[in-house]
């Protein structure tokens, strides 16, 4: 790899420039509706909302604090406490209402993070970034908090109510009941991390391979190295590098358009994809908040006037190449949790959107059965629908002329389906958003486009692209390669104030014990109970590979990142997860000093 320029070092944070204008419509979720789209059966986190503050549902994301003032992003999320004892919940507890632990909180962006890194033979340049960023993760349905700076942007908030302008009193900001971590904690030292850990990654039901890298986020400072600088298959936790360099290439505003033209032929209406798999049929579609097929009919409709529609045209040209990924065990298209990737889609490619995530019978043509159903909306026979490309806009030769526009729809902003990715770790999603670097990068929307653009997003971060190796966005395939040590640095870097862009990264974690792919763990296991509300990672699994990576809080209130892969792994999950799991709960027991 040629060398490349170290990283900038950290400066105050001054704000974030205003984003660009998100052009076209997002539909209004109601209060029934959650935004982020946290596992089905996860727990609510129930608050009361601030007068003319966001609906229900609307997450949280992290942004940069302004120096001179209050940090950005502040704002507290009010919920009910539940009693917990310091361990985590016990059995009576499980019901209520999830006492998160200590939530990342607004940590100082001061000089003196802590004493020096204890310095750790490698060959990588470590990122000299201070964490001084808000990070409020928010795991469910019900959350309401307010989204300074550019989130607003972002998510396509509307000005500031008439009500609230003409002078209407609202409602008194809740007062905290979770408390952050203290950013005055002593951090763990190496030899009292290696003495809490060392008995647990050496545990025989996780394989002759554990890679691990355990790191302070605020300083930097390395905790724990086993393998961390080696490539090691990632599985799912690959979803991590997905969204860090998807939001660093398109930026968190950003939507997928869905367009309807004129086609070449009296009558023809052609639908191109975009590669939204979000987009829904109606208002039953899976993912919240989606573009509908009905909308763009609608549009289509009102545009012809007069003009009945005859045929229709499914333009998927976008995407190119295979719609499986090297790598991909066989039974992954047929298996519920995978399918063809395609630019044209809806419910993710899922025969019935009302399947749960990870056991949904998908199309094996989800192109041609999305054209079906936008000609059923059109009353076109869908024997009148095929694959064909848009044809060029003209000037002249019909009304409409062919390739005009008649009718658009978009996407949920990236930042929102990146917590969809993360929070469910929806494989087709995935896919599609390592498209999308791809395609801001001008390389082909592919699988082994999306791979290359991701690893140059990757290098062009400062971070050691030598260290990753994708065939994919998702983590099914076998031969990607990411390094555990790269996996801390990816956290770190989103996580500092020069990148409030990648803070999204953050409000998908599931939560240990309580919601996503952590829902069930960190509940029963033996040993993996101070975990539970204090653990927020992503995981992965394989068969023979687990993974799991993200966040800690100590027991002294220290908040580390870790990050641990295995892909030799002899036994099933039932051995595995529970293994990993007690990793990360000894760090969150322990003071390690």
């Amino acid at each position: 790899m040629p060398e490349r320029p170290a990283p900038l070092p950290w400066r105050s944070p001054t704000g974030s420039p205003s984003p660009s204008p998100n052009p076209g419509r997002f539909p209004v979720v109601g209060g029934d509706r959650p935004v982020s789209g946290p596992s089905r059966g996860s727990a609510s986190v129930p608050v009361s909302p601030a007068s003319g503050g966001p609906p229900r549902g609307s997450a949280s994301v992290p942004v940069s604090p302004a120096s001179g003032g209050p940090p950005r992003g502040s704002a507290s999320v009010p919920v009910s406490p539940a009693p917990t004892g310091p361990q985590g919940p016990g059995p009576s507890d499980l019901g209520r209402v999830p006492p998160l632990g200590p939530p990342i909180s607004a940590l100082p962006a001061s000089g003196d993070a802590g004493p020096a890194p204890v310095p750790v033979a490698s060959r990588r340049r470590r990122l000299p970034v201070v964490l001084a960023v808000v990070l409020l993760l928010v795991l469910g349905v019900g959350v309401v908090v307010a989204r300074p700076g550019p989130v607003a942007g972002w998510l396509g908030d509307e000005p500031e109510s008439a009500s609230n302008v003409a002078g209407a009193t609202p409602e008194p900001n809740p007062s905290d009941v979770l408390a952050g971590p203290d950013p005055n904690a002593p951090v763990p030292t190496p030899d009292g991390v290696r003495a809490a850990l060392d008995p647990l990654v050496g545990a025989a039901v996780l394989g002759s391979r554990v890679n691990v890298s355990v790191a302070d986020v605020i300083s930097g400072q390395t905790l724990f190295a086993k393998g961390a600088d080696d490539g090691t298959v990632p599985a799912s936790v690959t979803k991590l590098a997905t969204a860090v360099t998807v939001l660093a290439a398109r930026e968190p505003g950003y939507r997928i358009p869905t367009r309807a033209v004129a086609g070449a032929k009296a009558g023809e209406v052609v639908i191109i994809g975009g590669g939204d798999p979000t987009l829904a049929i109606d208002k039953k579609g899976y993912y919240p908040g989606a573009a509908r097929l009905d909308d763009l009919a609608a549009q289509v409709r009102t545009a012809l006037g007069g003009t009945t529609p005859t045929s229709v045209t499914v333009d998927g040209s976008v995407y190119s190449g295979p719609v499986y990924g090297p790598g991909w065990d066989a039974d992954i298209p047929t298996g519920g949790s995978g399918g063809a990737v395609t630019a044209l889609m809806t419910d993710g490619g899922r025969r019935d959107p009302g399947a749960e995530h990870g056991a949904a019978e998908r199309f094996a043509e989800p192109d041609l059965a999305a054209g079906k159903s936008f000609a059923r909306l059109l009353g076109v026979p869908t024997d009148a629908v095929k694959r064909g490309a848009a044809p060029a806009q003209a000037a002249a030769g019909g009304t409409p002329a062919p390739g005009t526009e008649l009718g658009v729809v978009q996407s949920p902003p990236l930042i929102r389906m990146v917590d969809i990715m993360i929070s469910e770790s929806d494989n087709l999603v995935a896919e599609a958003l390592a498209r999308q670097v791809a395609l801001a990068r001008n390389q082909p929307a592919s699988f082994d486009g999306g791979a290359a653009a991701m690893d140059a997003e990757v290098a062009e971060l400062g971070l050691p692209a030598d260290e990753i190796t994708l065939s994919d966005g998702s983590g099914l395939s076998r031969r990607n390669r990411i390094s555990p040590s790269l996996l801390t640095d990816l956290v770190r870097l989103a996580a500092s104030p020069d990148h409030p862009e990648l803070a999204g990264v953050f409000g998908g974690l599931p939560v240990g014990g309580w919601s996503g792919t952590l829902d069930e763990r960190y509940r029963t296991a033996p040993g993996t109970a101070p975990g539970a509300g204090s653990v927020r990672a992503k995981t992965g699994t394989l068969t023979a590979v687990h993974s799991i990576a993200g966040l800690v809080t100590t027991a002294d209130g220290r908040l580390l990142t870790f990050a641990v892969l295995t892909d030799k792994v002899p036994g099933g999950k039932e051995t595995a997860q529970p293994a990993l799991d007690r990793i990360a709960a000894a760090l969150a027991g322990c003071g390690c000093r």
